[in-house]
């Protein structure tokens, strides 16, 4: 008989919701884990008591008791899986799996017993239902009447919330069945009351998660959260996991409590609570215990007087209560030496920690990702700029998380610490028709070729190189390597086609900000530099010098029809990936044969850069020459033209001035017949003295 047995796709149900996972059961005894939570059930095989088979609502279930009381439930199996539980259990736990059936007969009077913490009611010897008291939150008495109210379970459509019970008189004396019952439900039941003192209080504490400030009074079964506004009393039990996170500025520190079932604020859940502490912050702690409680509870983990920074007495007393570890960044550093990862997720800026065993990404909101419920990860483009990427996480059950505008530095320490997690990567790139599985990627090394960080430092070359060319005045455009399966640079291309537009005249400033409003193109659309700017833009020049190949290029070109012969019927994409491994494997010998041709071509494309700029410019200075020769000729015949003109007018306009000094009339005497031709003759003279100035003027420069 084999050692252990697995079964997938088993319900558990805790508190009315019924829970997906995996069950083991070996020789040390049996192991749920829930896959939302990741949260692991172990039952010792030495505290198991009694095993039940029955036929559930989702097949046959399997209920396991133990001797301290508490009661396992797992539906989800076949009948056909009994025989092979049945015979394990036998052979290593010694135990008979007993067959007890539901009644179903719909009676609703019968009998009540309470085993450990489970409430059951039955008919004859056969259970009706079965309530683990638990589940109850409140337990309330009347007149022959028992009320239970449940806690309520956010993750099913409809819960129930409360049973009733009769209870008929009897007739022992001094026994109240009413109370009886009563008690025996309360001594079980996950009722929360604040009786006696607080084994200690933290006071004012700043809380992100929900946000304010409360003062935390640590009872023994549960935590109390006392707010200006908000009460929250949170029992141990759902408690899931502790954080204690360093602040990227090295000053505070986060401590994250994971919670489920979460704490609620009318429809708001908090999976999180978040505390905030400064780690200049320290206290002297006394417990409300005296030394031997202290010792005999925590055994050692807590003394009654303690001092220190206000975040580790918190942690050291959580821990101690919860019985559970803390979770603190593993060996991963980021560029900038801090333990995080700074970045964007839902439009809200936070911190993303890389952990051993998950990322857990603060604060808000907060998430929580373990890498067995990861799928793949994926590195992506930012969508705004080059200088930052994406990092995106897709789940085993279909959730995409995206976390947006990391640094370009960071991408290094995050790929390697992917890689080392042996996490799956997919590179999905930009392009339609370019997306590969990624279960190719999923023995990924370190040494592999990565096309991304190629793009990446092939990118940052091009940028200098552009910076280059336009310091030593070219601002023509030259042609882009092109690189194994990597997409065009739309943003660079349109970089450089403003630049080539703006070189040629001192408006070209303006090309390279945003579109400016209709209206201030009207304003600047008079002026004779922007009438001539549409023949300024032209496309790439055909007689520029290419833009030389890298080491890597010239290799591909050379060995391209070789890897072909090798591999008929292989893709671009797939010889594009087969490239980089061979490159990638080449010894370094080889590499600085094709470095040294790659330097070569690069001397030449700066020597042959030189020319074309040299003879660019002499092309554009014979222009100008020109057309100021052309302009100078055009306006040397227009001024001895105005100047005719001119002489005979001013010529005729002196006599009539004459006349009208010898025999001057106003304006009054004149008679109504000549004044239209009076008019006339003034209109003509005023037009002659206003353009004779630009005329006086044409006639001096044509004369220079």
């Amino acid at each position: 008989m084999a050692d252990t047995l697995e079964f997938n796709e088993i319900y558990q149900e805790v508190k009315g919701s019924m829970n997906d996972g995996r069950l083991r059961l070996s020789r040390q005894g049996v192991i749920f884990k829930n896959s939302k939570t990741g949260k692991v059930d172990n039952i010792q095989a030495s505290e198991l008591a009694e095993g039940v088979w029955r036929r559930v609502a989702l097949g046959h279930g399997l209920k396991l008791l133990t001797k301290n009381g508490h009661v396992y439930k797992y539906d989800g199996f076949r009948e056909s899986e009994f025989d092979k539980l049945s015979d394990f259990f036998k052979a290593h736990y010694c135990l008979e799996l007993a067959e007890k059936d539901l009644c179903v007969k719909g009676w609703n009077w019968g009998t009540v017993r309470f085993g450990g913490q489970l409430l059951s009611f039955d008919i004859g010897e056969q259970p009706v239902f079965e309530i683990p008291l638990s589940n109850v939150s409140q337990c309330t008495t009347g007149k022959n009447e028992v009320t239970l109210e449940f806690h309520q379970n956010d993750d099913a459509e409809v819960s129930l919330m409360e049973v009733r019970f009769y209870v008929p008189p009897t007739q022992e004396d001094g026994v109240d069945p009413v109370e009886a019952f009563a008690q025996n439900v309360l001594s079980k039941a996950d009722v929360i009351q604040a009786t006696g003192d607080a084994i200690c209080i933290f006071r004012e504490l700043q809380c992100l998660t929900p946000r304010g400030r409360y003062d935390i009074r640590i009872y023994p079964t549960f935590l109390h959260l006392h707010g200006k506004t908000f009460d929250y009393k949170i029992p141990y039990t759902t408690v899931l996991r502790l954080f204690l996170l360093p602040h990227k500025d090295q000053r505070q520190m986060f401590f994250v409590i994971s919670l489920d079932p979460p704490i609620k604020q009318g429809q708001t859940r908090y999976h999180f609570l978040i505390l905030l502490f400064s780690k200049d912050e320290d206290i002297s702690l006394t417990l409300n215990m005296n030394e031997e409680e202290v010792e005999k509870r925590f055994e050692g983990r807590l003394t009654k007087n303690m001092s220190g920074s206000l975040y580790e007495m918190v942690s050291r007393v959580m821990k101690a209560l919860v019985n559970r570890k803390i979770t603190v960044p593993g060996n991963f550093q980021g560029h900038s030496g801090a333990q995080c990862i700074t970045c964007s997720y839902k439009a809200s800026s936070g911190l993303l920690y890389p952990l051993e065993r998950g990322f857990i990404y603060v604060h808000k909101p907060p998430v929580h990702i373990r890498f067995d419920e990861i799928s793949f990860v994926n590195f992506a483009r930012g969508t705004t700029t080059t200088r930052s990427f994406d990092f995106e996480i897709e789940t085993k059950q279909g959730t995409q998380y995206t976390f947006s505008s990391i640094e370009r530095e960071e991408y290094g320490k995050l790929f390697d610490f992917v890689n080392a997690k042996k996490l799956n990567i997919k590179n999905r790139g930009l392009k339609e028709g370019m997306k590969q599985s990624y279960d190719e990627y999923a023995d990924s090394d370190e040494d592999q070729h990565d096309a991304y960080l190629e793009r990446m430092k092939e990118e940052g070359k091009i940028r200098e190189e552009n910076a280059n060319d336009s310091s030593d005045g070219s601002g023509e455009e030259t042609d882009e390597s092109f690189n194994p399966g990597e997409e065009d640079d739309d943003v660079a291309e349109e970089f450089d086609s403003n630049a080539s537009a703006s070189s040629s005249s001192g408006d070209g400033d303006s090309d390279r900000d945003d579109k400016k409003p209709a209206k201030k193109a009207k304003i600047v659309k008079d002026r004779k530099p922007r009438k001539k700017q549409p023949e300024s833009k032209k496309g790439k020049d055909p007689n520029a010098p290419k833009r030389p190949m890298s080491a890597y290029m010239l290799w591909l070109n050379a060995s391209r029809e070789k890897i072909k012969s090798d591999h008929p019927g292989i893709s671009i994409t797939d010889l594009s990936k087969k490239a980089g491994e061979l490159w990638k494997a080449m010894s370094k010998e080889k590499k600085e044969e094709w470095d040294r041709k790659a330097e070569d071509a690069r001397r030449d494309y700066e020597k042959a850069m030189k020319e074309y700029s040299v003879g660019s410019k002499a092309d554009s200075h014979r222009g100008e020459r020109s057309k100021k020769k052309k302009k100078k000729q055009e306006k040397q015949v227009k001024g001895k033209g105005d100047k005719k003109g001119s002489t005979s007018k001013s010529s005729s306009s002196k006599s009539p001035a004459k006349g009208m000094s010898d025999s001057f009339k106003s304006k009054e005497f004149v008679s109504s017949d000549e004044s239209s031709s009076a008019e006339s003759k003034k209109e003509d003279s005023e037009d002659e003295g206003a353009a004779s100035p630009p005329s006086s003027e044409d006639s001096a420069s044509g004369s220079d």
